[in-house]
């Protein structure tokens, strides 16, 4: 091969590189940013992506992941407004936005922009914890403390690393150990104190409707014997009549009769004994009639 088609080869070479080199493709999930001698010329965002060109070794482009990141930051101590402490875990949700201030604040290193945004997330719920009570801060409030949070974190980050939080949740809020044992005894407490007044609620309750049940029972029960009494002594009375009116049709019968059955009653057995006069009116049917 001559020296003219070595240099011609070398010279394609370094064409062929140089045009490689022009030519770069910014991704969907990418954020890109031209430096021309180390300065910030163009940014690249979600409307960008495709094919673009630059200037060969003059400029370079700076990639960065465009996506919806996630930081989860390790459960911290806080201190209500009443000095309570409380120990919050939760995650964020962020992404690059202004990708020339990002590569700025950040040199375009992702664990320092975390970082970052770590030590801002702390800072803000400290403040926003400590001016709500222990209530609002595990149920009363806790959305409005996270959204007011979430836009005061946006607009910090957002000025100061170019980084856009889209969202921050709490994964758990508990109580420290020394502080929950407390807690539970006080719950348990204060549910032992109701479940006594409902107690003795039902126990009043209970009371009054036996009382009633019982009055119930009495007024039931006497209606129930002067029923029955008036019943037993119309009967009665009814007896006697027919006794009477049968009485009165043959007197000396049922005389007779009477005197029969006490006679029956009294030698039933066979070993009464009564001292009476025999001219008692009681031997009048056994004596013998008189021709």
């Amino acid at each position: 091969m001559s020296v003219k088609s070595i240099v011609l080869l070398v010279f394609l070479i370094i064409v062929g590189a140089l045009v490689f080199d022009a030519v770069f493709v910014v991704h969907e999930r990418e954020r890109a940013l031209l430096l021309r001698f180390g300065e910030a010329k163009r940014s690249y965002g979600d409307d960008d992506a495709g094919l673009h060109f630059k200037i060969p070794i003059a400029e370079e482009v700076r990639r960065f992941d465009g996506r919806i990141l996630t930081l989860d930051t390790p459960a911290q101590r806080y201190f209500t407004i009443e000095k309570k402490p409380v120990i919050v875990d939760l995650f964020v949700k962020w992404r690059v936005g202004d990708v020339e201030r990002y590569y700025t604040a950040t040199s375009g290193e992702e664990q320092r922009a975390m970082g970052q945004l770590e030590d801002r997330v702390n800072e803000g719920l400290r403040n926003q914890i400590g001016r709500r009570d222990m209530h609002e801060v595990i149920s009363g409030e806790r959305d409005l403390l996270m959204n007011e949070l979430t836009a005061q974190l946006n607009g910090i980050m957002a000025d100061e690393f170019g980084v856009a939080v889209i969202d921050i949740r709490v994964k758990r809020i508990d109580l420290p150990e020394e502080v929950s044992d407390a807690v539970f005894d006080r719950m348990n407490s204060e549910r032992e104190i109701e479940a006594r007044q409902y107690r003795a609620t039902g126990q009043e309750l209970a009371i009054g409707i036996r009382a009633d049940a019982d009055r119930q029972a009495i007024v039931i029960s006497a209606e129930a014997n002067r029923e029955s009494e008036k019943i037993r002594g119309d009967g009665d009375a009814r007896s006697a009549e027919i006794y009477a009116n049968a009485y009165g049709q043959d007197p000396e019968f049922y005389s007779f009769y009477r005197s029969i059955n006490a006679y029956r009653k009294v030698f039933e057995d066979g070993s009464a004994m009564l001292v009476i006069d025999p001219s008692s009116e009681f031997f009048r049917f056994l004596k013998a009639e008189q021709p």
